[in-house]
């Protein structure tokens, strides 16, 4: 056979193995993601037809009140994902537990500082100018929710620990079996028994700590950062005329792009562990090959989402409503609904690459500008000044986007691989113990 004959099937048979090995993370992290989302889904699902308000409320909720604990505790636990990760590729697995010890302190602690916001949402709510009815609401399922927040502080380390592991399948088989009893818990109590959206709440419900607590702040702070600015489109929106249809239309969105987006999540999960391990066992030229498959596989799979969102963007809102006005607000948001899909097959995938890498505080650092120094202001000159409403603010949101995933791009490209095993090396040294790997020049076989 050719050289080049057998060059390409080398590659061919390099290429599957590598999808083999992310499919193996991504596929159950999928699942577990669509199951733990579905719990919100079935809530709104149901919330929505007892009226405007209540959907509007429900979404407000779990948008900025969930969503800040959300991403705090998440971006928290998320730390494992790089620790856990560059460890397991090392070989030092007997630092998993103790890794998970010290995220459910932080975590906990966390968690307990969140209480007064579920507690006063209401209040908060109106000094965010949000409306009376809506916040009134809000206020009354959010105490409800307080369970959740404690369950979350919990729940999130455990999942990182076994992700790092490529362990998935447990927490998708307890995902799964939650979402079935959540569903059927939603049907009696809130349409059965009349119980409203207090119903619906409560169905749902030492040595080396300080590195630990600062990768940990990091990391909160990069997926902070990404999930509020969702949550700031929210309060933006609210402040619109007719929150209750311009929140119900976006809220209704936010539903879609994010079932599309547990796709992406799976691949974030996966690559994460990919890159992790394989630095830590320094093998740069397979980390690198890693993130280009995932974001490739992603991105195609993104664009068959983008297409079939296109395609029933006239259809899908009436499964939320049946009030009009509300409809024909979604319908509108379609097309731009349909480029947050796209750019959500992507940027996911390379946040979790610098998960796996460690570079949480510079992609921070990268939402800050896209973000909040461009997308939001955006958003806000085109919803009030332009008086293009929730279309406005959601362009604004997806010129943000756009900014940050080039960016990365860029980040990816200029990135010195050897290096950043070498810094997994050193991480695991200072947080790990002892490790008897081979140096990055002894192992020229993956650098060549």
């Amino acid at each position: 056979m050719a050289p080049a004959a057998v060059a390409v099937a080398g590659g061919r048979k390099n290429w599957s193995a590598e999808c083999k090995n992310l499919w193996r993370v991504a596929g159950p992290v999928i699942l577990t993601e669509i199951f733990q989302f579905g719990l919100g889904f079935v809530t709104a699902a149901f919330v929505g037809h007892i009226g405007k308000v209540e959907l509007a409320a429900v979404s407000i909720v779990n948008g900025v009140v969930e969503g800040l604990a959300f991403g705090l505790l998440l971006g928290m636990g998320s730390a494992l994902e790089t620790l856990c990760g560059q460890a397991v590729g090392a070989g030092q697995t007997h630092m998993l537990g103790v890794y998970m010890q010290r995220s459910w302190i932080i975590c906990v602690a966390t968690s307990l500082l969140l209480l007064p916001l579920y507690i006063f949402t209401a209040p908060v709510l109106r000094l965010l100018r949000q409306s009376a009815a809506i916040s009134a609401v809000s206020g009354t399922y959010a105490r409800w929710c307080v369970p959740q927040l404690l369950a979350y502080a919990v729940n999130f380390p455990i999942q990182k620990f076994y992700q790092a592991q490529s362990r998935v399948w447990v927490m998708t088989a307890i995902s799964g079996a939650v979402l079935g009893v959540h569903a059927l818990l939603n049907w009696v109590v809130v349409t059965k028994l009349g119980r409203g959206l207090v119903g619906a709440a409560l169905v749902g419900a030492f040595a080396s700590l300080g590195g630990f607590v600062r990768l940990s702040i990091a990391s909160a702070v990069m997926l902070c950062l990404e999930m509020w600015y969702y949550t700031a489109v929210l309060i933006l929106v609210g402040c619109l005329k007719n929150p209750e249809i311009q929140v119900g239309a976006i809220s209704i969105c936010m539903n879609y792009q994010l079932w599309t987006l547990m796709v992406a999540v799976g691949f974030n999960a996966a690559v994460s562990v990919r890159v992790s391990n394989e630095l830590g066992a320094n093998h740069p030229k397979a980390a690198k090959f890693s993130v280009v498959v995932a974001t490739t596989t992603s991105a195609v799979i993104g664009l068959v989402f983008t297409a079939v969102a296109l395609a029933a963007r006239k259809q899908m809102p009436r499964l939320f409503t049946g009030d009009d006005a509300v409809v024909n607000e979604t319908t509108k948001l379609g097309y731009l609904l349909a480029a947050t899909i796209f750019l959500n097959s992507i940027q996911p995938v390379l946040s979790g690459v610098a998960i796996g890498a460690g570079w949480q505080s510079l992609v921070a650092f990268v939402n800050i500008g896209c973000y909040y120094l461009v997308g939001l202001p955006l958003g806000a000159v085109f919803g009030f000044k332009l008086k293009l409403n929730a279309t406005g603010i959601w362009a604004g949101m997806v010129i943000g986007t756009v900014l940050q995933t080039i960016i990365l791009f860029v980040i990816l490209a200029r990135t010195r691989w050897q290096k950043e095993a070498m810094l997994a090396e050193e991480r695991i040294r200072t947080w790990g113990g002892s490790i008897d790997l081979p140096s990055i020049q002894e192992n020229q076989e993956e650098t060549k």
